[in-house]
């Protein structure tokens, strides 16, 4: 089966330099603030939160109690030029038993009104042929989840029209 490649796309009112900066550059403040049902906390355990960096996001428990194991996303690209961040799941959340790991890709670009469009990238590596079931629920519950995230930070800055000037 090999590789699986998702592309996304979701369109903001905010231009993209006002996105890049709340959702990659302040994303361990502004995610468990405004996420907080979902993300208890992002912290960079290695490195200076840049390129190369390790960060270590924890989950909170969902309305049954379960809880998805922490995960490590390591930083591989951080170009705020244009506004493109790269990032890969490389421990916990997601992989479980069926990803090695996922590599996520995010460009934010001018959109027609002013706003922008997210294009999303998503490569997921399944340990195995056997996984593609399981793998295809994970791309399918990522979309959602993307697209919550993004709603979320659009609601916090239309509420918070100052921030990220």
């Amino acid at each position: 089966m090999g590789v699986i490649t998702f592309d996304q796309e979701i369109n903001c009112s905010f231009p993209p330099s006002k996105l890049f900066k709340s959702f990659v550059l302040d994303a361990d403040n502004l995610i468990p603030k405004i996420m907080s049902h979902f993300v208890k906390s992002i912290e960079t355990v290695e490195g200076d939160g840049g390129v190369g960096s390790i960060k270590l996001v924890t989950f909170t428990a969902d309305a049954a109690g379960n809880q998805q194991k922490p995960a490590k996303h390591k930083i591989e690209e951080v170009d705020e030029e244009n506004h493109v961040y790269k990032y890969s799941v490389i421990e916990g959340g997601i992989l479980g038993e069926d990803l090695e790991f996922v590599t996520y890709v995010y460009k934010f670009e001018a959109g027609p009104t002013g706003g922008c469009t997210i294009k999303i990238v998503k490569i997921y590596h399944p340990k195995g042929e056997e996984h593609h079931n399981i793998v295809q629920e994970i791309i399918e519950r990522s979309k959602e989840v993307t697209k919550e995230f993004i709603n979320a930070i659009e609601a916090h800055l239309h509420a918070n029209p100052h921030e990220y000037n």
